[in-house]
């Protein structure tokens, strides 16, 4: 069985398939990893989320913040993006939005040594306390009041985690921190203003998350997407993938279950 993690698709269903193909994928034998945002921008977000639920355990996927943002269209509490017209209309919206809606926001497999989330892992958290704050957060979106909940916990604040955090406050910075994350203060604080590339925030003053000195450096190795403008980045601690595919970049893979982690890529 080959394991594979493949980066941010956002509706591009074309580019998947044809890097599926690409690495001889079988449903019936190997399992793939998606980074996040499998919906939004791209032209084919419907078909993106009806061909990976279609895969059932042969696909693992964490939510990205356009996934979330989707949710939160379905429950009225955001307004869709103009290219997800077409899954607001669709006869099975209801049962693609519940699907997506119970998946993790942080996956851990310790037989590989990888753990992948859409943004990352907060830099001053143990592997522990991460799977620990996502499964909180994950109660509430898969639960009965979802709509109430998504109303409350859209927005930047609070930027800095304390263990003190309650409610709304603490599954806000939770959730922004899984799907949301790129540049942080050199305290630790998250700043979701400043973007493009790694040296575009350093130049700001600001650290990469996973380049944070104070950064808790885990056991696992951490797979992410979210940060296009950053695209392939590979070290002992992170595999960054999202490059760029929505933008007519490219989509990539790698083989988490080989001797090496090395770029494996289809143009978009």
């Amino acid at each position: 069985m080959a394991v594979y993690a493949i980066g941010d698709l956002q509706g591009c269903h074309k580019a998947l398939q044809r890097l599926l193909q690409k690495v001889n994928f079988s449903a019936d034998n190997d399992r793939v990893w998606l980074a996040g945002d499998l919906v939004s921008r791209g032209p084919k977000s419907l078909e993106v989320l009806r061909f990976v639920k279609s895969l059932g355990d042969s696909a693992v996927c964490v939510l990205g913040n356009h996934d979330i943002s989707l949710i939160a269209a379905h429950y009225g509490v955001a307004k869709p993006h103009s290219t997800l017209k077409p899954i607001m209309k669709a006869p099975d919206r209801e049962e693609l939005v519940d699907w997506l809606r119970k998946k993790p926001l942080l996956h851990v497999d310790d037989e590989l040594g990888f753990c992948m989330a859409h943004a990352g892992v907060f830099p001053h958290w143990n592997l522990n306390q991460a799977q620990q704050f996502a499964s909180e957060v994950e109660i509430p979106l898969r639960g009965a009041t979802t709509q109430r909940w998504l109303e409350n916990v859209y927005g930047d604040e609070p930027s800095q985690w304390s263990d003190s955090l309650q409610s709304y406050d603490r599954h806000r910075f939770i959730l922004n921190t899984f799907t949301r994350m790129r540049g942080c203060n050199p305290d630790g604080s998250l700043n979701h203003l400043v973007k493009g590339t790694a040296n575009d925030l350093q130049a700001k003053g600001l650290y990469p998350w996973f380049q944070l000195p104070t950064r808790v450096l885990l056991s696992q190795r951490i797979i992410f997407g979210h940060w296009s403008a950053l695209g392939y980045h590979k070290d002992s601690q992170v595999v960054s993938l999202d490059t760029g595919c929505v933008w007519g970049r490219k989509l990539t893979a790698v083989r988490l279950d080989g001797d090496t982690i090395e770029p494996i890529q289809v143009a978009c």
